[in-house]
């Protein structure tokens, strides 16, 4: 995950203003992959974003990756920008792992309240997932265990 983390910075580091920034959030929202359209339902809709964001998680072979959509392109930007870092990556991984790359880079220090109150919305979806997979993966372990 460290890499993704440094392949990001790298990434909007080499821009000096926040436009060229913005631009390349939108850049990058343009970039996600298509999001699965039997999952626009309300259960994958991220609560608290100002904007309609759609978050669905998958989980397999021990590691978590998320599709993601908005309706809004700055707002798909942010949350591409957590996929494009947390998706890929076990549960452990997801919940040792802070957003704090996001003030890193600058992307925090200009949003409003409202997209700021989002991006919190968005990592806590992200973090809520992490942890009911672990809890999955730790029943499915204590299953596996011999009685004794």
């Amino acid at each position: 995950m460290l890499d993704k983390i440094t392949q990001i910075k790298n990434r909007f580091l080499k821009f000096e203003d926040w436009e060229d920034r913005y631009k390349e959030l939108i850049h990058l929202g343009r970039q996600l992959p298509a999001y699965p359209e039997d999952k626009r339902e309300d259960k994958y809709k991220v609560k608290g974003c100002q904007s309609q964001v759609w978050l669905y998680p998958e989980f397999k072979d021990g590691v978590v990756n998320f599709y993601a959509d908005s309706d809004a392109l700055l707002v798909k930007g942010i949350v591409g920008l957590l996929v494009s870092v947390y998706t890929n990556s076990t549960p452990d991984e997801i919940l040792s792992t802070k957003p704090d790359f996001l003030k890193e880079v600058g992307i925090t220090e200009h949003l409003s309240m409202n997209r700021t109150n989002g991006l919190a919305a968005m990592m806590k979806q992200i973090q809520m997932y992490a942890l009911v997979y672990k809890s999955m993966q730790k029943v499915s372990n204590d299953d596996r265990k011999p009685a004794p």
